[in-house]
């Protein structure tokens, strides 16, 4: 953070609106963050096509190590997965990084693609609930989803308005991985999902791309959403006949804290129950779809909570969508 704050006076010291967009980045509580760059590096703009080689390279020498130990802790191997699904919104391929991974990890050349690159911070959801859809289509089955997010490769040092430096002080990088079995192992068993789009918000949160690449642009209107998005959490919750502001764990996208306050507010939920959420946004930032499988991650690592617990996993991003799901805690040495 202290880093940070010290570019932006630098790079921005005769900016009439700096003072705000110092307390701006102040207020994320952003403390750390992680890079593929050394920031000299990332302060410059090489040009759109060296940055997507970057990301190709960083992706494919990164990527493999996180989806093996996905796999370990999954007892899977790689032949044992039916469908990989690759979220990313901060660099493009074609072929998807998906058929990559196939040819060099293992995969079987049956395994089915499914790449997501337009649904931003919210794709981390809509990967979790494509995969529960898959797995409820084909029990027997196992879905990989792999997130991998370098937004520092997304900064353009030509956009100065207050929502662009506040966004270069709260995105982070960061790779991520989980498996959803079919059958058996530990975790999250879904049950219900569910997306919500806020009408005529589309423009809230954008690419911009241009011949210099992806130019993200945040409407200041965003941090506001949530209040019109908890009647949609709580719906879901309510189709399933649960109380949204009862439940014993959550696993939201956390944009920013703004977002995590005012969920706890209109959902009437302790602010405690986002801890997994605000500890990912405090040590590596804002890190995109990523940002719900860390959260997760760090539920596993608490110990999880006591089986058939009941929980809420969201993703919030461009649209403005909701990704959303309801599941209960299910533990290996327990019987459904």
């Amino acid at each position: 953070m202290e880093e940070t704050l010290e570019l932006a006076r630098e790079r921005h010291a005769d900016h009439p609106q700096l003072p705000l967009a110092l307390r701006l980045i102040e207020n994320t509580g952003v403390r750390t963050r992680h890079i593929v760059q050394p920031i000299e590096e990332t302060l410059k703009h090489p040009g759109f096509e060296e940055r997507n080689k970057l990301y190709e390279a960083e992706a494919k020498a990164r990527v493999p190590a996180v989806v093996q130990e996905a796999l370990d802790h999954a007892e899977l191997l790689a032949t044992d997965v039916d469908v990989i699904i690759y979220v990313s919104c901060t660099g493009f391929m074609m072929p998807s990084l998906t058929a990559w991974l196939i040819n060099e990890m293992g995969f079987d050349p049956t395994t089915r693609q499914l790449p997501i690159a337009q649904l931003g911070c919210a794709a981390g959801g809509a990967a979790i609930n494509r995969a529960h859809d898959f797995c409820t289509a084909y029990p027997e089955a196992n879905a990989l989803i792999v997130a991998c997010e370098f937004c520092s490769l997304c900064y353009q040092p030509t956009d100065i308005g207050v929502g662009s430096l506040l966004s270069n002080g709260l995105f982070g990088d960061g790779i991520a991985a989980a498996a959803v079995r079919g059958r058996g192992g530990e975790g999250i068993s879904l049950e219900r999902n569910g997306s919500y789009l806020i009408p005529k918000t589309e423009e809230w949160i954008m690419y911009d791309v241009r011949a210099t690449g992806f130019h993200f642009l945040l409407d200041k209107r965003v941090p506001a959403t949530m209040e019109p998005l908890a009647p949609a959490l709580k719906e879901l919750a309510g189709d399933h006949g649960w109380d949204a502001s009862d439940l014993d764990f959550y696993i939201v996208h956390a944009g920013g804290p703004r977002i995590l306050d005012d969920l706890s507010t209109f959902l009437k939920v302790d602010p405690h129950a986002f801890r997994f959420s605000r500890a990912t946004l405090t040590e590596y930032g804002n890190i995109a779809s990523g940002v719900v499988l860390d959260a997760l991650r760090r539920l596993f690592e608490e110990g999880g909570v006591q089986h058939r617990a009941r929980g809420l996993l969201a993703g919030f991003g461009p649209g403005i969508t909701a990704e959303m799901a309801v599941g209960r805690w299910h533990r290996a040495d327990e019987t459904m």
